[in-house]
Parts: C-alpha cells; sequence; structure tokens
C-alpha cells in the first residue's frame, strides 16, 4: 500500500469534463492537497473554475472563534467571494446557488458526532438537493481512524436533542469518512442528490492521525495538535459544564480545572477509573481567557498511554460523572453561547445526546449508552467505501 492520497488529490489527477463549469467550494484553510497546497489554490491552478466559496464554523482561515458568528468575506489567495455558513444562515439559499452548475465539499473532520462541519456538510447537501445541483465530495481520512469496534455512542435522541452539533442520530465517535457519512445522509435523508464522492487512495482505517501518514492541519483554534484530536471526544463534554476544558491555556481539551478543584484528589481518583490508555496528572493553571479567566485553575493534565486502548467517549463521561461524585455542590451545567444556541440552554444535552444528561450523571446509565449502539453496524456497513 502506498501513501494516503486524500481524495483531493485524487480528483487533481482526473480531468472531469464538469472542470470548466461554474464551481463552488466549501472549505477552509485546512482543507489541503498531502503536500499542504491549499485546495482552493490548487483546484484554480489546475483550470478547476471555481466562482464562489463557501465557508463553515471558525471560518475560511479556520481560526474564527468557537461559536462565533463568521462574515462574508473575500479570499485574499484567490479573490474569490467568501460567503458564510456560520452567521446569517447555514446553509447556501437558492440565489447563491443560482449561477452555480456544481458544488464542491472539501472539509476536514474531527471524527466525532459534535464538531460541526459534517452538520454543514448536511446543510450543504440539502440545499443542493433543494437546488438540483450536483455536490462533489473529496474525501479525507478520519482522524480518529475508522475502527468498527471504537466506535462509540451515545446514540442522538433527534426528538429532544437534534442541534448544530448533533442533527441525526450517528454515535458520537462515528469511525466514518465524511464521504461515508454523506452516503449515508444521501440514502437514507436526501434521497433527490446528486451526490458523489471522491474517495480517499491508500487509507488504513485503522489508522489515526498519530499513526497515520498523512499531514495534520489544525481544523479550527482549539485543535492544533494531533493529541489533541485524540483527546477531543473526552474532554468536550466539559464545555457543558462549569469546568475550564482547557481554552486559554493553550492545552486545549488535553488538560481541565476549575478554582474549586483538588487536583491531586482528582488525580487519584481519576487514575482509579476503569479507563484503559491514558493517565492524568495534577496540575495548576490559570486561563488567559474563556471560563475563569485570570483565575488558578486547579485538576488534571491528560496523557494518552495506548490508543488501541483508549475509548475517549466513555473517558469523558466516567470524568463528568466522578466531578459529580466528588463536587456535588461545585459542580454546575454550563451556559454555552454559540451562533447556533444563542440561549446557551442545553449544551451538555446536545453534546451527549441525551435529554437529562447531568441528572444521569449520578446514575450509571450515561457510560453503559457507549456501548448501546443498536444496529448501527448495520445500518452504517454498506456506505463505508474503504
Amino acid at each position: 500500500m502506498g501513501k494516503t492520497r486524500f481524495g483531493i488529490d485524487h480528483l487533481l489527477t482526473l480531468s472531469p469534463d464538469w472542470k470548466k463549469q461554474r464551481l463552488a467550494l466549501v472549505t477552509n484553510n485546512a482543507a489541503t492537497t498531502s503536500d499542504g497546497k491549499k485546495s482552493r489554490k490548487a483546484l484554480t491552478e489546475n483550470g478547476f473554475n471555481l466562482v464562489r466559496l463557501f465557508s463553515p464554523e471558525h471560518g475560511l482561515t479556520a481560526t474564527g472563534e468557537d461559536g462565533a458568528a463568521q462574515q462574508d468575506s473575500v479570499d485574499g489567495l484567490t479573490g474569490l467571494p467568501v460567503l458564510s455558513l456560520y452567521g446569517n444562515k447555514v446553509h447556501p439559499t437558492a440565489a447563491d446557488l443560482a449561477d452555480i452548475d456544481i458544488v464542491l465539499f472539501d472539509m476536514p473532520d474531527a471524527g466525532c458526532r459534535f464538531y460541526t462541519y459534517i452538520w454543514t456538510l448536511s446543510h450543504v447537501m440539502e440545499s443542493c438537493a433543494e437546488n438540483n445541483k450536483p455536490l462533489i465530495l473529496t474525501d479525507r481520512p478520519n482522524p480518529l481512524g475508522g475502527d468498527p469496534d471504537k466506535t462509540e455512542g451515545p446514540m442522538l435522541d433527534e426528538q429532544r436533542c437534534s442541534s448544530f452539533i448533533g442533527r441525526w442520530n450517528i454515535p458520537v465517535r462515528h469511525s466514518c469518512t465524511m464521504g461515508e457519512l454523506a452516503r449515508y445522509f444521501a440514502a437514507t435523508r436526501i434521497p433527490g442528490l446528486q451526490l458523489q464522492v471522491i474517495p480517499l487512495q491508500n487509507w488504513n482505517r485503522m489508522h489515526t492521525v498519530s499513526a497515520g501518514d498523512w499531514p495534520f492541519v489544525p481544523t479550527s483554534p482549539a485543535i492544533q495538535y494531533p493529541q489533541t484530536v485524540l483527546v477531543y471526544p473526552a474532554t468536550c463534554f466539559l464545555e457543558g459544564v462549569n469546568v475550564n476544558e482547557g481554552r486559554g491555556t493553550g492545552n486545549d481539551f488535553t488538560c481541565c480545572g476549575a478554582p474549586w478543584i483538588n487536583a491531586a484528589e482528582l488525580e487519584a481518583a481519576f487514575n482509579r477509573l476503569p479507563v484503559e490508555g491514558v493517565s492524568a496528572r495534577a496540575c495548576v493553571f490559570t486561563p488567559a481567557w474563556g471560563l475563569y479567566a485570570g483565575e488558578k485553575c486547579a485538576g488534571l493534565t491528560f496523557s494518552i498511554t495506548d490508543e488501541s486502548l483508549f475509548r475517549p467517549v466513555k473517558t469523558g463521561l466516567l470524568l463528568l460523572q466522578l466531578l459529580k461524585e466528588i463536587y456535588p455542590e461545585q459542580l454546575k451545567e454550563r451556559l454555552y453561547i454559540t451562533v447556533a444556541n444563542p440561549s446557551g440552554k442545553g449544551h451538555l444535552d446536545r453534546l451527549t445526546g441525551l435529554p437529562g444528561s447531568f441528572q444521569l450523571l449520578e446514575t450509571t446509565d450515561l457510560i453503559r449508552v457507549t456501548t448501546a449502539l443498536g444496529d448501527w453496524e448495520k445500518v452504517i456497513s454498506p456506505f463505508r467505501i474503504y
């Protein structure tokens, strides 16, 4: 097996008969060729007629603040207009697509349900179907790998917890590429869509980003390193409670803390949990911004010791339960205000996909659902590509 090649690399070796048609591209700076060139630049240099760009949360630069509205702009690299899909709207309008022949989608993912890029994909798919525009997606590796045995719930309660960090009923760690999810969404949600997936080449779905042979490009401001991607499905749950998840420290998602935590006590308790492949040590930090900005926080910093054993979602939910057990009076739900959730309410439920999650911390139910995947494997299997 040769080196992993992205879908964009594959597309650039082709000369499709549609390359001179009017093309729109959904992308950001994290979408590059395997040799590091930004996808939009590579496409224009290879004669693809891009006329418009769409950008997701964090904007075209992939550096916009978490949850903050992104404005329309002009791309300094290509000179193309950029329409934001995380501001006044989350999907292209009929007017946005009226003079477009084909929409291209080239975006990375973080491999878990509450990362918003897959839901931007879902809205773009719906707009393309409604406006009779073909969608061509150039696929990329899942940085958490695609091992079906490492898929983790909870599944999503669509009736009560559907949101922009989880619209539809998939697991938290879904073990799919964007292309595979797109095929599944098209078949089950958007059957009128004209979808083509340009596949990856030579990808080993058992490999995570740290074991793979493809370059890592930061996908958003808080996910700057491969290690961050691996821990993110565990510590992102802390956004739903009043514990800093590392934002404002330079170690986003790989540490956590609060002014009311006893770090030594929490370290000892965490390392007694029934989790494998991860260890924690006590730490103290003062966030420069974000929750508890300027306040001294005590907590934990995490290290993955064995990726093959580490189950981040289970670990994150057990951490939440532990915090609730040790600090029952101090731990509270947090309002997490974003463009997609202006009130900030119910963020923990939106992350887990389960209503009443904070109350479930006092039971074993929240942990059991990490393996309660129902018939997910049977459902998703026909849509896998690799």
